[in-house]
Parts: C-alpha cells; sequence; structure tokens
C-alpha cells in the first residue's frame, strides 16, 4: 500500500530526526514536500500510526492516508511521480 503522510509538529525542538527514521524504517519512501512524505509498505494505517505515534507528542497532528491507485495531480519533479508510478506496479 501507498500511504500519504503528513505531520505538524508543534513542540519547540521536537525530535523530527526520530520521526525520520522511523517513517524511512516503513518501506521505500519519498520526502520532496517539508512535512510530507509517501511511503510504499506492506503495513496497515493503523499499524503505520503505531509506529510513528510513538515519535511524536499528544499536541502534535499526523495524517496517514491510503492513496494506492487514486487520482492524484500537483506540481512534483518528474521523478517524484515516476517513484509513484513504480511503486504502484510493485
Amino acid at each position: 500500500m501507498i500511504f500519504l503522510i503528513t505531520y505538524d509538529l508543534n513542540k519547540p525542538a521536537q525530535e523530527y530526526p526520530k520521526l525520520y527514521e522511523a517513517i524511512m524504517n516503513l518501506g521505500a519512501w519519498w520526502h520532496h514536500l517539508d512535512s510530507t512524505w509517501v511511503v510504499n509498505t506492506t503495513l496497515k494505517a493503523q499499524d503505520v500510526f503505531n509506529q510513528l505515534k510513538q515519535c511524536i507528542d499528544q499536541n502534535d497532528r499526523l495524517l496517514i492516508i491510503n492513496i494506492t491507485n487514486q487520482e492524484r495531480q500537483g506540481w512534483l519533479p518528474p521523478e517524484a511521480w515516476q517513484w509513484l508510478i513504480d511503486a504502484e506496479t510493485e
């Protein structure tokens, strides 16, 4: 499944590296936007949430959406679009 993961870390001096490492450990990923990642993983959304919630505080915000085979449009570099195409054909 391909998940869009986006977040707001609201605590000053938040531990971004800890969250980044947890996201990268989920599976293949790309990160072309500041607080947004796309991850190709075999996990379900609840499992992704359970792993990432350990890296954030309750006053932070986290959104995880399954975007597998969903219509999308935007302004990203060509390699970002190619990553999405390749991830869906794996």
